[in-house]
């Protein structure tokens, strides 16, 4: 466990129950896909030929004039005709129970654990909403590339200064879920979002 400055200020212990490395390779997957489609506004939108506006004369006759035949203006076969197969507006979201997605977040996290990509900072106190602050924390703790920061607690000061690194995304640690510990190199965590992880990953 370590400080604001990077210094070493002692240990923190997760016992070995609590993690998993048996199962949970399929959930995190289906974790992961469910999170993006849930994210999809699915507003696409075509019309096809019975919605397009126009008339519905035919165009030419049937026989006689050498040309394929051919109905109204609005088929598919014509520009500004309707669309064949297109899209239109639909719900993608899909649906996990609880027992997977704890499994999905518990096989997430301890793969984490395992590569060694998790830090443990004692607190994070800010005076003031500096993200100046934020960033040299960061660099102190050789976080990588990007981080999840999960702590215990909202506050304002802590929020206002993570908010303009696109490299740190801030969370609850009671609201973290398996896509953002998958998409970010390192987990920093607080000791008090570790008091909460316990509780979430020993369900």
């Amino acid at each position: 466990m370590k400080d604001m400055q990077g210094a070493s200020v002692g240990s923190y212990d997760l016992p070995d129950d609590l993690l998993e490395f048996e199962k949970g390779m399929q959930a995190m997957q289906e974790a992961v896909v469910r999170h993006l489609a849930n994210k999809r506004q699915g507003s696409a939108s075509t019309k096809d030929k019975s919605e397009v506006r126009g008339s519905g004369r035919k165009l030419w006759k049937q026989k006689g004039t050498g040309r394929a035949r051919v109905a109204t203006r609005q088929s598919p076969i014509w520009r500004g005709g309707g669309i064949t197969f297109g899209p239109h507006p639909r719900s993608f979201r899909k649906h996990m129970n609880k027992k997977v997605s704890r499994l999905a977040f518990r096989r997430a996290f301890s793969e984490k654990v395992k590569a060694e990509h998790v830090t443990v900072i004692d607190t994070i106190k800010l005076d003031a909403p500096k993200t100046k602050l934020i960033a040299e924390m960061c660099g102190k703790l050789e976080i990588g590339k990007n981080a999840l920061l999960l702590v215990g607690a909202h506050e304002d000061n802590v929020a206002l200064a993570c908010r303009n690194l696109p490299n740190v995304e801030l969370q609850q640690a009671a609201n973290a879920n398996t896509y953002q510990v998958l998409k970010y190199q390192t987990v920093l965590c607080t000791s008090e979002a570790m008091d909460v992880l316990k509780e979430r990953l020993a369900r």
